[in-house]
């Protein structure tokens, strides 16, 4: 592997880095965007259950803030139960855009860095064609210096498109994910606040 580095050239130490940043944003989301971190099943009842039996109060409120992007909002409407339900949506809609904003915090990295990997390929490539004709002497080219100049140009586009592919590939299964995620929480959020304006059952 290091002789492959080596034989790219200095062009491929871009490519590395946009290769580490990508795979720790995609692990942090693979992590952060799980449903049962984002948005838990049983919240809900929970919730309802709690507020039933005790009402709303701080404790409350901080332990719901703490749970979950889904437990932001739950807590950011319960903050308003006792004025109307369009105050109290309006609360829930606020924290939903801001719980959003929050889920997609390094999913447009990751999309930056799918584009950017072709580009950092072709910058390679570039560079070693230049080797290539750079080579080029009157009294004829020097076959290491031509074997050089090719490989810095094939390697930086391999590489280039290593990191493309599964960079776009995440950034899109990530934009869906957040997507679904989103809609699901503002159902969740929509039956809580018909549930406790008494409009819904539980």
């Amino acid at each position: 592997m290091l002789a492959i580095i080596e034989a790219a050239g200095w062009p491929i130490w871009p490519i590395l880095l946009a290769s580490v940043i990508a795979v720790t944003f995609i692990i942090y989301c693979l992590f952060n965007l799980r449903k049962s971190a984002v948005a838990p099943k049983e919240l809900l009842p929970r919730v309802v259950q709690e507020y039933r039996q005790g009402g709303v109060n701080r404790q409350m409120l901080a332990k719901l803030s703490a749970n979950s992007p889904l437990g932001r909002i739950f807590a950011a409407g319960l903050k308003n139960v006792s004025s109307t339900r369009e105050v109290m949506k309006e609360s829930i809609e606020e924290a939903g855009r801001a719980a959003a904003h929050d889920l997609e915090r390094f999913v447009p990295a990751i999309g930056t860095i799918a584009s950017m990997g072709p580009l950092l390929g072709l910058l390679g490539t570039e560079i070693g064609m230049i080797e290539i004709f750079g080579s080029q002497a009157p009294t004829g080219s020097s076959p290491a210096q031509l074997a050089h100049g090719i490989s810095i140009a094939l390697y930086n586009t391999a590489f280039g498109l290593i990191v493309a592919i599964p960079s776009m590939f995440f950034y899109r299964y990530f934009r869906s994910k957040i997507d679904s995620l989103v809609i699901d929480m503002e159902m969740q959020a929509i039956k809580l606040v018909e549930i406790v304006h008494g409009e819904r059952q539980a």
